[in-house]
């Protein structure tokens, strides 16, 4: 009678348990749906949220590289004298001043594109020098128009990296 008793108690507790089973499952499932489902809600709060502070932060990189520009630079920066090294110092002091006033905005770009932008810094220093250490550059003019004749004759370092940053601009969308 026992054994009766013990078989009849596990004939109710198997549908039971296969019950609890069921149910324990599409709970977790349901569960592990709601967590992804606010996640996703979530991530696309903050990218709607952070999408102007990227533009941003693109229009900011894209107007230092139009600053720095040797085109530009020098027609912005005129010498204060005759001496070539006092006017190189004066370039190059006012590309750094430019690049560490938005230094702030790599976080909202690409790795990829602040190695370029840096690449473009660090390219358009290096021309100053080059045209600098040239023999015939002897006065700040002569260099403003050793840089001025390099750049007819070749793209200025910043305008690939405008075009990067507009393709990165381009693909966000």
């Amino acid at each position: 009678m026992e054994i009766e008793k013990i078989f009849e108690v596990f004939l109710y507790a198997v549908p039971s348990l296969i019950t609890g089973m069921i149910a324990y499952y599409f709970f977790k499932e349901h569960t592990k749906n709601e967590d992804g489902r606010r996640r996703f809600l979530l991530h696309k709060d903050l990218q709607v949220n952070s999408l102007p502070i990227r533009l941003q932060a693109y229009e900011r990189m894209a107007l230092f590289l139009e600053r720095i520009s040797p085109n530009k630079l020098l027609l912005r920066i005129s010498p204060t004298s005759s001496d070539k090294d006092s006017y190189e110092s004066l370039l190059i002091a006012s590309i750094e001043q430019e690049f560490e006033h938005n230094l702030s905005q790599q976080i909202y770009l690409s790795d990829e594109c602040w190695s370029i932008i840096c690449a473009a810094k660090n390219a358009t220093i290096q021309l100053i020098r080059k045209a600098s250490l040239l023999e015939k550059t002897n006065s700040a003019n002569k260099l403003r128009e050793v840089i001025l004749t390099e750049m007819m004759e070749k793209r200025a370092p910043s305008d690939a990296a405008l075009s990067y940053i507009k393709n990165e601009v381009s693909e966000m969308w």
